[in-house]
């Protein structure tokens, strides 16, 4: 009875092995191409000595606002509001666990109001990344990076022309450290993003008035579903809080943002490049422009 009882074991005990094995095979095994999200992160790292360009190209159409009841608001009869995007994303693998990134932005706005026209183009703000993998998928554990990044206020915040309607806006002044985590998880044939980032405002002058913005968050879901042929579809969530803004030592009541946009897409992959074709809405929010976006984007290695 006592041997019947070990020979279980034992027989069990290598089950477990060989399933834990080869979970960890497929694992390595099944690692398909493709351009990710629009906003969430994705925790892998692009590897030692390669250098990824992704350039994304954005639509935005303001349909209304959210006030600071969170109520939405069309635009009136007449007037427009709209955006042209262009971002550019870069990666660098200083190991096969840190990389070095960077952001850069240039934006033309647009918009009609009450019969008048305006129209500016310029560069928004800047951002630098460093990314450290500390955890490399394994078995039901995800990849697990840390973040840490800095906002550059490279954009137009001040000294605004009142005939361009604020369309010379283009950043907001302030020097902003942040941290944050990317988690990814392969389910095949679906992978898991999520994210979460904290950055903390610096005190700025905006046309002589001392200015701190809040802290803010955010965070980000997203999935891919792989299908044959190269083709995956892509569906995200991604949100936004901040609280109020102070003046001159003062809180300036009913200023904090939020947001919510929901974004599904579609994309194509190969070895080399991978794209994603992708469509964003805000559907709730608080203080911020009820936007629909059209996005696409495409990543090239060297």
């Amino acid at each position: 009875m006592l041997c019947r009882v070990l020979i279980l074991m034992i027989l069990i005990n290598s089950f477990n092995v060989f399933a834990r094995a080869a979970e960890d095979s497929m694992a390595q095994e099944w690692n398909p191409s493709s351009a990710g999200t629009v906003t969430t992160w994705t925790a892998p790292l692009c590897g030692k000595g390669k250098f990824v360009i992704q350039p994304f190209l954005f639509y935005n159409r303001t349909r209304g606002n959210f006030d600071s009841d969170g109520k939405d608001h069309g635009l009136a009869k007449g007037d427009k509001k709209y955006q042209y995007q262009e971002q550019l994303f870069m990666q660098y693998g200083i190991t096969d666990r840190l990389e070095i990134d960077a952001q850069a932005v240039y934006q033309e706005n647009y918009i009609k109001q009450e019969g008048l026209s305006a129209h500016k183009n310029g560069f928004g703000d800047s951002y630098l990344f460093l990314r450290y993998c500390a955890l490399e998928e394994k078995g039901w554990l995800p990849h697990l990076t840390g973040l840490l990044q800095l906002r550059i206020p490279t954009g137009k915040y001040q000294h605004l022309n009142p005939d361009k309607l604020e369309t010379d806006s283009m950043g907001n002044g302030s020097w902003d450290p942040g941290f944050g985590f990317n988690l990814t998880k392969k389910l095949k044939p679906f992978i898991f993003h999520a994210d979460a980032i904290f950055s903390f405002s610096q005190k700025v002058m905006i046309d002589g008035v001392k200015t701190r913005y809040a802290s803010y968050a955010n965070y980000d879901f997203g999935v891919e579903y792989f299908l044959p042929k190269g083709f995956n579809l892509m569906l995200e969530a991604n949100g936004y809080l901040q609280g109020d803004t102070w003046q001159d030592g003062q809180r300036t009541a009913s200023t904090a943002i939020n947001y919510l946009t929901i974004s599904p897409g579609v994309g194509w992959s190969c070895d080399k490049v991978q794209l994603l074709l992708a469509y964003q809405r805000v559907v709730l929010g608080t203080n911020t422009d009820a936007n629909d976006s059209i996005v696409l984007t495409g990543v090239y290695t060297f």
